[in-house]
């Protein structure tokens, strides 16, 4: 009795476990559904044109050939215009061990050729190969081989992709210019899936998906290699190619780039498959056309692309760069000592992806917008109070951190009124990851000892991907920084390690998967910039204090008031522990 309720708990168990599964992904199910459906489709209209009969093809018979089999009609055909002859069902059309007459040729040719015989065997073997190419779709998109979040959309786009590049593969093989494996690869649009997926989703993308177009064309090209073999050089090359442009005019360049590199993988795959050049004058302007004709295309279909999947393409990311943006401009108005940290922490990310191999771009351009939450209420920030009071000074801590805490919250919300990547929004989301805003939990923990850590920290979570945590990285120790005395290049070195330390024993860099190794290049940069932007300057000749006071036609010494000291020592140590809040 208990093993039976154990077995129906367990039963029970496995059956929520796939009901949970498939209502978290059912987006993905469904679009992977829709796919094989279609290139069943297009495999079973294959199956029902090709020239296939009892599952041997007909080039293997031949009149006079003596059969090695005997072939029964398993449906009536009546006579039509193109094969004037009947068959009757169970008729023996050719018999084992005898000649095959010019009759019965003609009768397996009408056989053959009519969409009631179908090549089951084919047809079978086509389904189970597309079943395995479905099975390392999914294991290659995977998050942890990605280190990234799939997106349904790009998943969508590349299904979309695979079938155009399935279906033209396969109805290339029944036109006869096409059937020979070096004339293929001229009608197959693999520039141009690589192409996109590359500037719209990344080079680790396109390299997968490269994989996945080269084993759809090896099926729908009856196996043939030199077709397969052609469409992964030329997505890999695209895929890098793609990677190095940052306008659209060098998608241009970036076409006869691989226009020429096509034309060298055909001769190179001639060479290698000891075939003849006696076609070469149809397929080496025919594929340098198709790669040419496909990076122009790309650009025609970016910019619909870009608005509709809102994705973090090279293209998108350099017009939110530009910092004529409103969103930009009013951030140098409302908060510019905010505008001019964003500004400082883009470079220190920028410098730092480029060192360790991350996204260079995505982190500038998320360090521009990372603090855009901060313009709803400028003046409680530290940076934008210069010439003014602390805001802070006569808040209770509880009411200070909600104010600071906010900026994260209203920068996300602003991010998706401006419909910025969803990159860019887990930035400004992660950027302070769910840390203890250290200053105001010390002044509200001298009130009440009993006061929980979990109230003065920030509500975000921790970076999830390295640029989002150089991101963090960057906007710690450019704030710390400021208020660090005589910052020479040793002093600077110890103390982002120590703000790097604290990041890593706070668990704020668990999820973003950054190396030691890559944390001490990230350390070195920053101390170089940083060193470089606090280098000390000569002091020239007759230099006078503005807040000096004196008589300076007497030629009174200039001095500071020890009331002015005191205050800006204060206004120091407040940013000092702000920013090893963060």
């Amino acid at each position: 009795m208990i093993k039976e309720k154990n077995e129906e708990g367990g039963i029970s168990l496995f059956l929520s476990s796939i009901g949970h599964f498939i209502s978290k992904n059912w987006r993905f199910i469904l679009a992977f559904f829709l796919t094989f459906a279609t290139a069943t489709a297009i495999v079973w209209y294959d199956a029902n044109t090709t020239e296939t009969l009892a599952s041997f093809a007909l080039e293997e018979y031949e009149v006079g050939q003596v059969a090695d089999k005997t072939i029964y009609a398993t449906k009536n055909l009546p006579e039509d215009v193109q094969y004037p002859v009947a068959i009757e069902k169970g008729e023996k059309v050719i018999r084992k061990g005898f000649p095959i007459t010019e009759e019965e040729y003609f009768k397996l040719q009408k056989m053959a050729d009519s969409p009631i015989y179908v090549d089951y065997r084919a047809f079978c073997d086509k389904i189970l190969y597309l079943i395995l190419v479905a099975v390392l779709w999914i294991v290659l998109f995977n998050p942890v081989l990605l280190r990234r979040k799939v997106e349904v959309k790009e998943v969508i786009l590349e299904c979309l992709l695979f079938l155009l590049v399935f279906f033209t593969t396969s109805f290339g093989m029944k036109n006869a210019i096409f059937q020979n494996p070096f004339t293929l690869p001229v009608m197959i649009p693999s520039v141009f899936s690589a192409f996109l997926i590359a500037i719209l989703f990344g080079q680790t993308s396109a390299l997968f998906f490269a994989v996945i177009l080269s084993l759809g064309v090896l099926g729908a090209s009856a196996f043939q290699i030199v077709p397969a073999l052609y469409t992964l050089a030329v997505c890999v090359s695209s895929a890098r190619i793609v990677m190095k442009i940052e306008r659209r005019i060098d998608m241009v360049f970036a076409s006869i780039m691989q226009a020429v590199l096509s034309i060298v993988f055909i001769v190179f795959f001639k060479v290698m498959f000891n075939s003849d050049f006696n076609d070469a004058v149809f397929i080496f302007p025919g594929v340098a056309f198709n790669s040419f004709l496909s990076g122009i295309l790309v650009l025609g279909f970016l910019t619909p692309l870009e608005s509709i999947m809102n994705t973090a393409s090279v293209f998108r990311l350099m017009d939110l760069s530009d910092q004529n943006a409103p969103v930009l401009r009013k951030l140098l108005l409302t908060a510019s000592g905010t505008h001019q940290h964003c500004m400082m922490v883009a470079q220190l990310a920028e410098n730092a992806c480029k060192e360790i191999g991350a996204n260079a771009l995505l982190a500038r351009v998320g360090a521009y917008y990372h603090d855009i939450g901060k313009m709803e209420h400028p003046e409680y920030f530290t940076e934008n109070n210069i010439d003014s009071a602390n805001k802070h000074t006569d808040l209770n801590p509880s009411l200070s951190v909600s104010v600071i805490k906010s900026h994260i919250k209203l920068g996300v919300e602003k991010a998706h009124q401006l419909r910025l990547p969803q990159q860019i929004i887990d930035i400004i989301a992660e950027h302070h990851g769910n840390s203890v805003i250290t200053y105001f939990y010390n002044k509200a923990k001298e009130k009440d000892e009993n006061v929980s850590p979990g109230d003065y920290s920030y509500p975000g979570t921790p970076p999830a991907s390295k640029e989002s945590a150089v991101v963090m990285l960057a906007d710690v120790c450019e704030a710390a920084c400021k208020s660090l005395e005589k910052p020479t290049a040793q002093r600077l070195e110890k103390f982002i390690q120590e703000l790097i330390n604290a990041k890593i024993e706070s668990g704020q860099l668990d999820n973003s998967a950054l190396t030691f190794g890559e944390l001490t290049k990230i350390r070195d940069i920053f101390v170089r910039i940083l060193a470089a932007y606090y280098h000390g300057r000569i002091k020239y000749q007759n230099q006078r204090d503005p807040d000096a006071t004196g008589d300076a036609e007497n030629g009174d010494k200039s001095f500071t008031s020890e009331k002015d000291k005191s205050v800006s020592s204060e206004k120091d140590k407040s940013a000092s522990s702000e920013a090893k809040g963060k």
